[in-house]
């Protein structure tokens, strides 16, 4: 992961690309912290949840940001200017969970789960992308190539998913992660079989 994120930053001036995987990392801490107190944020309606979900996101994973800054007067200036990419990249997870939740409708697959998240991401960094574009376009007298507008779509969306794909893998393999993420989805949990089931054929001819 961290190897993927160096090289989609490397285009970036060394001290940016840096505060970019601090980012992400911080996301990632973020991410993990709600993983584990998702009993705690799940709610009996998707919106509450999803209220819930938002602001723990946003307060561990800029915590986490903070506590490992360089506040002199330059690293203060830079490192605060990162926080609107880093909150704009909060709103985006969270909001993808919570579509991803509602495109589940109360049933829990993995690779469709997968599926939902990376479009959700790719669709909304899009939309929140698509007016700074604008405006650069207009000052640029529209000298902006829009193939690096796509590709700075496809890069931020590969590392949002990125940062997140850990954890969905791991609540794949986990069941107990697994219980977790289905709270956060409002996916609901599978039945018991009945105790008065029929045997199947072969065990009632014998």
């Amino acid at each position: 992961m961290e190897q993927l994120s160096q090289s989609a930053f490397e285009f970036l001036p060394s001290g940016t690309a840096d505060m970019f995987l601090e980012m992400a990392g911080s996301l990632a801490f973020g991410i993990a912290a709600v993983w584990l107190l998702a009993p705690q944020l799940a709610r009996s309606h998707r919106l509450l949840t999803f209220l819930c979900l938002a602001p723990t996101l946003a307060g561990f994973s800029f915590f986490s940001y903070l506590v490992r800054q360089d506040w002199d007067e330059y690293g203060a200036s830079l490192a605060l200017a990162m926080l609107i990419p880093l909150a704009l990249s909060v709103f985006v997870v969270a909001v993808a969970i919570f579509l991803a939740g509602l495109a589940s409708r109360g049933r829990y697959r993995p690779l469709g789960l997968y599926l939902w998240i990376f479009l959700s991401l790719l669709v909304l960094w899009l939309v929140i992308a698509t007016p700074f574009f604008g405006l650069a376009m207009i000052a640029s007298g529209g000298r902006v190539p829009w193939s690096e507008f796509f590709i700075g779509i496809l890069i931020i969306t590969a590392v949002s998913f990125g940062t997140l794909l850990p954890f969905l893998i791991l609540s794949s393999a986990s069941p107990f992660f697994r219980e977790r993420l289905k709270a956060l989805l409002h996916v609901k949990p599978e039945a018991p079989p009945p105790l008065n089931a029929p045997l199947p054929d072969a065990q009632l001819k014998t």
